[in-house]
């Protein structure tokens, strides 16, 4: 049987099993810049519509900020107050509603730090001001992403303080509108990515410095949400900044077994996004190193993101241990149904709408279970 379309539970040690997923297969998060004032729209409920159909067991919807200054541009999707939650929770249903009922859903929350206040991606992404309905952004330390920006304002403790509170919130938010999962961005150069990298977060308090205070912030954001999160609680990691003197593999899986220590049940393993300078390897699988190098040191499960294009690649991944499970993100944009692809390939099952069942090859007809529909 394929590894790829095997089950997954998130079981804890010691703990009741958290949610069980029908395969490996995993949308990662992706940013659309479709929100209006951080309202999910008709183009979310379109996208993601298509996703919960593509035969992933779950989907991760894209980095939501907690505060409107959390927000990467001024285009970001929210979870901040009832009217970003009731937006947010009225398009997701809409689209459960036309997804096979055995897909769950995570979500993103994150806070863009120096990254915030920045230009869509197809309008150069960088940095803008107040007059092209940016922000002043915050962050660690007071250190530009791209030398010559104006620079974020340091955090002080109060900062500290009411961004914890806003991921809380958020999670809690969350939960309402009835997601299966939460997942914590901590990589790709924003906030809480920036106080574990040595470039980004040059404090001298007890927040910055060692490794050890390095990672008191973002340990302090997971307690938070892990209080009022009783199901599944992952994070997602840069595991390195790709630059010298940059956070490190090592360094990142100490922070995943600290991870475990405060109950989290996976960590979904990138890379890159705090420097400039980044330098990093344009080839196929370049991360999955990464996830198992963390996976063995924490004990922790992990998902391989990263240039995984080829259903193969995928069934290598797991079958040589080194993640859990698999997530791809733009592969899914070009393929929105990758996930019937893999399973024809590899020899696995899917759950897909009934009205498409007649589109199948000859060569893909036992995806879903065997099932076969005649001309009429």
């Amino acid at each position: 049987m394929s590894h790829l379309f095997q089950p997954y539970t998130f079981s804890p040690e010691g703990k009741t099993p958290r949610l069980q997923l029908d395969n490996r297969l995993i949308v990662a998060p992706m940013c659309q810049y479709s929100a209006e004032h951080g309202l999910a729209s008709d183009w979310h409920l379109s996208h993601w519509t298509n996703l919960l159909n593509s035969g992933a067991s779950m989907l991760i919807i894209e980095a939501t900020g907690v505060t409107p200054e959390g927000r990467i541009t001024p285009g970001c999707l929210g979870l901040w107050d009832s009217k970003s939650e009731d937006a947010l929770g009225h398009a997701l249903a809409r689209a459960r509603k036309l997804a096979p009922d055995n897909v769950k859903v995570c979500i993103q929350l994150a806070h863009a730090g120096r990254k915030g206040s920045s230009a869509a991606p197809w309008q150069g992404g960088q940095l803008i001001g107040p007059d092209q309905g940016g922000w002043r952004p915050i962050g660690p330390s007071a250190i530009p992403q791209i030398p010559g920006e104006d620079t974020p304002r340091e955090m002080n403790l109060q900062d500290l303080q009411n961004v914890r509170e806003a991921f809380a919130n958020a999670a809690k938010r969350a939960l309402r509108i009835g997601v299966d999962a939460i997942e914590l961005h901590a990589a790709h150069g924003y906030l809480l990515h920036e106080f574990l990298s040595p470039i980004a977060n040059q404090r001298s308090d007890a927040y910055g410095g060692s490794l050890e205070n390095r990672m008191r912030f973002p340990l302090e954001v997971f307690e938070a949400v892990r209080q009022v999160t009783p199901g599944v609680l992952g994070v997602r990691v840069s595991a390195s900044d790709w630059v010298d003197n940059g956070l490190t593999p090592e360094e990142v899986a100490v922070f995943a077994q600290q991870l475990k220590r405060h109950d989290c049940d996976y960590i979904h393993v990138s890379s890159g996004g705090v420097s400039s300078n980044q330098a990093i390897p344009n080839e196929p699988l370049y991360q999955v190193a990464f996830a198992k190098l963390i996976k063995n040191e924490s004990k922790l499960p992990t998902i391989a993101v990263g240039l995984i294009t080829e259903p193969a690649q995928a069934e290598s991944i797991l079958a040589n241990g080194d993640a859990d499970m698999i997530a791809l993100a733009r592969a899914f944009l070009f393929n929105p149904r990758w996930g019937w692809h893999a399973a024809a390939e590899l020899g696995g099952t899917v759950q897909g709408n009934e009205r498409y069942w007649r589109c199948l090859p000859s060569s893909a007809r036992g995806i879903f279970g065997g099932i076969s529909i005649g001309k009429r």
